[in-house]
């Protein structure tokens, strides 16, 4: 399939549609072909949508996670890197139930964003409301106009 058709001609969909090209039973064993957790990991990023926003002071990440716990959510940051993970289960089956249809999405879960160099890494808050998890990242102040360094001069 040709994404560019399709307006959706970004790198993560080419790189996405490349490693399920490369999962193909009938793909060249000689071929370097991504781990399994890489393509797990992919696919988590694809179906975890996210909304990036910047303030003023600071750059906020907000994802909607319906029915997850706190407990279920991971939030991270590691050489600028913020990463958000988790796994959302699916319920246990009382006796004589069964599904008649399932279309909520179950599974591990995963983004990871880079973070601005002026991203405090002291100053992160994650809080989970309503299902929509709001990551707040603050900003670090501006820094100060360098002042130009005055030399006294000595008589010798």
């Amino acid at each position: 399939m040709d994404f560019r058709l399709m307006g959706l001609d970004s790198p993560f969909l080419h790189t996405l549609h490349h490693v399920m090209d490369a999962t193909d039973d009938n793909a060249d064993k000689s071929f370097n072909a991504p781990t399994q957790t890489y393509v797990r990991d992919a696919k988590a990023m694809a179906a975890t949508p996210a909304d990036v926003k910047e303030y003023p002071n600071s750059y906020v990440f907000i994802i909607d996670m319906p029915g997850l716990k706190s407990g279920d959510i991971k939030v991270q940051v590691d050489d600028n890197v913020l990463m958000i993970s988790g796994e959302r289960k699916r319920d246990e089956e009382k006796e004589g139930a069964k599904y008649l249809r399932m279309e909520r999405r179950v599974g591990k879960f995963m983004r990871k964003f880079v973070l601005p160099e002026n991203a405090n890494m002291d100053a992160i808050a994650a809080v989970c409301q309503d299902g929509v998890l709001t990551v707040t990242v603050q900003k670090l102040p501006p820094p100060e106009p360098k002042k130009p360094k005055t030399i006294q001069v000595q008589i010798a």
